[in-house]
């Protein structure tokens, strides 16, 4: 059986195949809805069902609230459809100008910039690039079918080579090959762009940058991209990390400042010692937002972290008077299999 879901306001329609979530049709029709964790945890694909049901196989997301699910709102990337839908969602219209694709990447440099953080600069083939928006992710394509994801950080106008942020797990197959195996002069088959995680230009807000460890990344990139298109809009950089070894490039900010009149870089750590404690910003980042920006209807906001940072986040955030809408989020998972890893790793050790 199949479905048909309608975009209120655009009027656009696309299918969706019996069990298959919503979220899924529309990227095989080339639609760009807003998603990020495809995990039902973050709520980027949050939208209002206008007419139509549909059901979670599992149980309900994380990210919906009772109280949401009682005013008709869904998460796409686990609502399954049980009739024709039509649905109130935001598009991502730029995002469809740039088709996923594979290719093949060489990795020409590789530096631990933190001790639990390497940094990967790969190639692609001579005479091709990998065309991306800043904040958009690819997959590195393992065996067996596994992907690993990881944001670009570097801005799509320097895009002679494509730079990642592997942040070391414990219990992770791929992120331990990375560390210790990984050679210069490898080969790693991607796929991409992928992900609505992009700057929005049709705003003069002042802008808050929320990263949590590698999170930095897809900021990284954004910020990267303004720059490059000489914005003068106030930017606020707040990194959350746990001490000053897990503040990687810390020298970029101050880069940035000199070529921006209204960028300020703020580090929040959560474990300092008194020494750092004493130079730094310290407790959870999103609290350290709002220690200092209080009120936050008059911003825009882009946040990229652990999913925990993302809900706490979001919740605050739109408290402090943030509307949703101008709230955009990037919550790094875990793949299936490195969770489930992790879990046995701690339940032996336990």
């Amino acid at each position: 059986m199949t479905y048909t879901i309608t975009l209120a306001g655009s009027e656009r329609r696309f299918s969706v195949h019996s069990g298959e979530t919503v979220l899924d049709g529309a990227r095989r029709a080339g639609l760009a809805l807003p998603y990020s964790c495809l995990g039902g945890r973050c709520g980027s694909c949050k939208a209002t069902v206008v007419s139509g049901e549909c059901h979670y196989p599992g149980q309900p997301p994380d990210a919906l609230s009772s109280d949401e699910r009682a005013h008709h709102q869904a998460l796409l990337c686990q609502a399954v459809p049980l009739s024709d839908l039509v649905i109130a969602a935001r598009e991502v219209p730029s995002v469809v100008d740039f088709p996923r694709r594979q290719m093949a990447l060489k990795l020409t440099a590789k530096d631990l910039v933190a001790p639990d953080v390497m940094r990967l600069l790969l190639r692609p083939p001579r005479g091709e690039r990998l065309r991306y928006l800043a904040g958009q992710y690819l997959d590195i394509l393992l065996a067996e079918g596994k992907r690993r994801a990881f944001s670009i950080a570097n801005a799509p106008e320097d895009n002679d080579h494509i730079e990642l942020h592997v942040r070391h797990v414990p219990g992770g197959g791929f992120t331990e090959w990375v560390f210790s195996e990984l050679a210069v002069g490898a080969v790693l088959r991607v796929e991409g762009p992928l992900g609505t995680f992009v700057p929005r230009e049709d705003s003069e807000r002042a802008m808050l940058m929320v990263a949590g460890g590698t999170g930095f990344a897809p900021i990284k990139a954004i910020v990267e991209h303004f720059l490059h298109l000489g914005s003068t809009r106030p930017l606020h950089i707040f990194r959350g990390v746990r001490n000053e070894a897990e503040l990687y490039l810390p020298a970029l900010t101050a880069q940035w400042a000199q070529r921006h009149p209204a960028l300020y870089a703020t580090a929040v750590l959560s474990e300092p010692t008194p020494q750092e404690a004493a130079r730094h910003q310290t407790g959870l980042v999103h609290e350290a937002v709002l220690r200092n920006f209080p009120e936050l209807s008059g911003f825009d906001v882009y946040m990229s972290g652990p999913p925990g940072l993302i809900e706490a986040g979001r919740r605050a955030f739109i408290g402090a008077g943030l509307p949703e809408s101008r709230l955009y989020y990037d919550s790094f998972e875990y793949a299936p299999d490195v969770l489930a890893a992790i879990l046995s790793a701690r339940a032996g050790i336990g």
